[in-house]
């Protein structure tokens, strides 16, 4: 098992086979489910002094989750806790549901594979527990299931114990679920309007219906059978007068990542639905399986076709989306600081995006945690951090929500759309020096955002296999290879490139400039390459903390055939410098 902030991952299918869509788990992944169950009732009854917490339990919808949650439910009851057992839930909504409670636990892989499963914790904060809180669990965790006679003795007393406790936590299922929706819809409009006032809200999603009024709009979701077909979105984008159209609803039909490969799925969907008089459809997407992440697809009205976004683009998107709305309601107040708050490696397009917005931006290590926290300590600062996420894998977090969200996404790109007049579109034109056309449709918008060549985070050119365990070996070598190519002039003149900088981001901390790469240890290392005063391309690496790889990329400026190359090249001489480095 991989035991991180952003999940305790394993292959639990007891077939061992990452691909089976089976359900049945082996006896000891019962046993290990049980056991962290215990470990963070132990934790949140301490953290809140209560004997009995109220603890929110949901999966997302792979087959294992099931026979997870039940040993979950066992261990739980067993200690004492009050479970609100939601079943299959979106991790978005779960998070927002134990807002009003004392935590939650939710079982899920993300977007790694069908056979996968994993376990989530979180406080009532809106997020996962952070890398320092959840390393008090790994350790707790680890001591326990030394053990095994006393594990034994626990599971086999919570297995023949009161049956009529584990039965009310099913029978109240439903109910649970009932609240958990509620919970997560109150939060959505709460963090779309950005307002906890419900006379503002409506005001504003009244705003949003006069331009649906002017410009009719639809919504396709593939689905790929993720717990957000048992979500609100359906419901919610009806009830806001949005057409909404749906393709596999209930299974998993292909592969769970939200990227290109599998978003053609809603493309096509979008083409067909264009080609039988659809018109009004503008945007898809695609959540994996948890429900926190949905990358995009929109209907390009010069070329007629559905255009898969990347990743950085669907970020870059939300961004701008987000900043210009932050600009348009509280742009003229005193003490309105704007940033945004991004992981090492975003693209360097959002830099150049919001400087033309006078927003600041600063980055953290690789991880949802890393950047909500540094987001925390950013609006500690004063500074108003209205968006923030992961450029890298396009993950949008909104405040105050803490995790991603494709609703917001979804909606971030609406608000851009559909308000007009003096709108967020006119207030980008106008600060980035842009012609401004009142009759722009989202293809105009899109031609507007900075380009860049950005290497895909699930390219297979992307994940590398290293030997090396100490990654601060692995990149102590690395500078010296990278020097000594540096040093020979051929590289930096091919390139046009007059300096370098090394940046390392642990945690919420970036440092830039650093003269010993090891220093950043397991967290992120990256080599910006200027030009002159201007920054024009970085190579970036770090080992996954998720899974059993080490993951590069390239960004460059610019998409011309050149800049294509460029990109290619760059990360091809990464790659072989860390294996050359991989001793």
């Amino acid at each position: 098992m991989i035991l991180s902030a952003s999940g305790w991952r394993k292959v639990f299918v007891a077939s061992g086979d990452e691909q089976d869509k089976s359900s049945e788990i082996s006896d000891n992944d019962k046993i290990l489910s049980f056991v962290a169950a215990e470990v963070f009732f132990d934790y949140i009854s301490g953290l809140t002094h209560q004997p009995n917490p109220v603890i929110a339990l949901g999966m997302d919808t792979r087959p294992t989750g099931a026979e997870i949650a039940d040993a979950m439910i066992h261990a739980l009851s067993y200690k004492g806790a009050i479970i609100q057992f939601s079943g299959i839930t979106s991790a978005p909504e779960i998070m927002a549901y134990a807002k009003n409670l004392d935590g939650f636990v939710y079982i899920s892989a993300s977007h790694n594979p069908v056979g996968h499963n994993g376990i989530k914790f979180g406080t009532n904060d809106g997020g996962v527990l952070n890398g320092t809180e959840n390393a008090k669990l790994i350790k707790d965790f680890l001591e326990r299931i030394k053990d095994e006679s006393k594990i034994e003795e626990e599971v086999s007393r919570a297995y023949t114990g009161s049956s009529s406790m584990i039965k009310s936590v099913y029978d109240t299922a439903g109910s649970a679920k009932h609240n958990s929706l509620k919970a997560y819809k109150d939060f959505v409009i709460r963090t779309i309007a950005d307002s906890e006032d419900k006379d503002k809200q409506d005001s504003f999603f009244k705003i949003l219906m006069n331009g649906m009024e002017e410009k009719k709009v639809g919504i396709v979701c593939d689905f790929n059978g993720s717990s957000r077909a048992k979500c609100i979105d359906r419901e919610f984008f009806k009830e806001n007068k949005i057409n909404f159209y749906s393709i596999n609803d209930d299974e998993i039909v292909h592969e769970i990542i939200p990227e290109a490969e599998n978003l053609v799925h809603v493309a096509a969907e979008m083409e067909r639905l264009h080609k039988q008089g659809h018109d009004e459809v503008v945007l898809g997407y695609m959540p994996d399986c948890d429900g926190d992440r949905g990358n995009i697809v929109y209907w390009d009205d010069k070329t007629k076709k559905a255009v898969i976004l990347k990743a950085q683009e669907v970020f870059s998107l939300s961004v701008l989306a987000e900043l210009t709305f932050s600009i348009w309601q509280h742009g003229n107040e005193p003490g309105f600081n704007p940033a945004v708050a991004v992981n090492c490696p975003t693209s360097m397009r959002i830099e150049e995006l919001a400087g033309k917005l006078g927003c600041k931006v600063f980055r953290a290590e690789v991880g949802e945690a890393n950047v909500v926290n540094l987001a925390r300590e950013k609006r500690a600062e004063k500074y108003t951090v209205r968006i923030l996420g992961e450029g890298s894998n396009g993950g949008t977090i909104t405040y105050p929500a803490s995790v991603r969200d494709p609703l917001n996404t979804i909606f971030a790109i609406l608000k851009l759309l559909l308000i007009r007049e003096n709108g967020l579109f006119y207030i980008w034109c106008k600060k980035a020096g842009i012609p401004y056309n009142p009759d722009f449709t989202l293809s105009d918008i899109m031609d507007t955002i900075p380009k860049y060549t950005t290497t895909g985070v699930s390219e297979p050119r992307a994940v590398l296999k290293v030997q090396t365990t100490d990654h601060a070996v692995l990149k102590k070598n690395f500078q010296k290879n990278f020097e000594t190519l540096w040093n020979k002039g051929e590289f930096p003149k091919k390139y046009s490139f007059t300096s370098y900088k090394a940046i390392i981001t642990n945690g919420t901390k970036e440092q830039i400039g650093i003269s010993d790469y090891s220093l950043s240890g397991k967290g992120g290392l990256k080599i910006l390459f200027y030009k002159g005063n201007e920054p024009a391309a970085f190579i970036w690496m770090r080992g996954s903390g998720t899974e059993p790889v080490f993951r590069i990329m390239c960004d460059v400026k610019g998409n011309s055939e050149k800049d294509i190359l460029t990109e290619k090249e760059l990360l091809q001489i990464e790659t072989d410098l860390i294996r050359l480095s991989d001793k």
